[in-house]
């Protein structure tokens, strides 16, 4: 092995901090993910609900319709 173990250490504590760095940036990239994604899911959610109320709105019977003026 080369090096003094003190630049061994060092090389370690080097790796370390960019270890520490990446996994701190991997930690917020997932937690704004995780706030997209709720985001995401209420907006569905909204969507679905308005969805469910035009289908409502939509399944009147064409037969109650006045007839086009053209007729």
């Amino acid at each position: 092995m080369t090096g003094t173990l003190e630049d061994r250490l060092t090389e370690l504590e080097v790796r370390l901090a960019f270890v520490d760095d990446t996994m701190n940036v991997l930690n917020d990239t997932v937690a704004a993910h995780e706030q997209q994604l709720l985001e995401m899911r209420l907006a569905m959610d909204r969507l679905r609900s308005e969805l469910v109320a035009m289908r409502g709105s939509l399944t009147q019977d064409a037969r109650d319709e006045p007839p086009p003026p053209h007729y």
